[in-house]
């Protein structure tokens, strides 16, 4: 005699959440409790600071709680939670980015290899040089030396790994400082003056368009 046929995927049992019965609900309350001090400790990490690390960790566990029937009971809450967190410290991180205004003191100080940082011209030769990089040397170059962005924050929003941002950086710096040198870059007609607005304009767009 044949087996009985599988049953249909109409019969199978619904998956359990959290929302799935009061006494899911108050477990998935009380694992969730559990792990405020392992939140709070992973939000330490990611912030540097005490009390950023407090707020993060309460946001964290607001936003899992409203999440709650999303969370599939038996698996690793663990896991679950601290990816709420961790997305929740880049969403505010690119809120912030954001609404920063570039210093162009900073950015002069950072991105200038030359004798006179405050001459327009060199400024200019500056910015023309810059143009003259490979599009993701110049981004990167652009983020952390302009934008003052760290080289962490710089691959998040280049989406790859610092090790891949330093390295642009580094290669950028050596390739912009032979451009300076040779004079390899062509004037366009632009005012002088107007150098350092543009180099910070570009990194504000490149920041805000993640």
């Amino acid at each position: 005699m044949m087996g009985a046929a599988p049953p249909s995927t109409d019969e199978r049992a619904p998956v359990e959440n959290a929302r799935s019965s009061p006494k899911m609900e108050e477990q998935f309350k009380t694992d969730l409790v559990k792990l405020i001090p392992h939140l709070r400790a992973f939000a330490r990490t990611l912030t540097g600071n005490a009390a950023a690390a407090d707020d993060l960790a309460q946001d964290a566990m607001l936003k899992a709680w409203d999440a709650r029937a999303s969370y599939q009971m038996g698996t690793n809450m663990k896991a679950w939670t601290f990816m709420i967190l961790r997305n929740q410290f880049y969403s505010d991180k690119r809120r912030s980015w954001r609404s920063t205004q570039l210093d162009q003191e900073a950015a002069e100080r950072t991105l200038l290899a030359i004798d006179d940082p405050s001459s327009p011209l060199a400024l200019d030769e500056l910015r023309l040089s810059i143009a003259k990089l490979p599009p993701e040397q110049r981004e990167a170059l652009i983020l952390v030396g302009a934008g003052g962005f760290a080289y962490e924050e710089a691959a998040e929003i280049c989406n790859c790994a610092v090790g891949t941002v330093k390295s642009r950086v580094s290669r950028a710096r050596r390739a912009l400082q032979d451009i300076l040198n040779t004079g390899g870059y062509d004037r366009d007609g632009r005012p002088a003056g107007e150098a350092m607005h543009s180099i910070l304009g570009d990194a504000e767009r490149l920041s805000a368009a993640r």
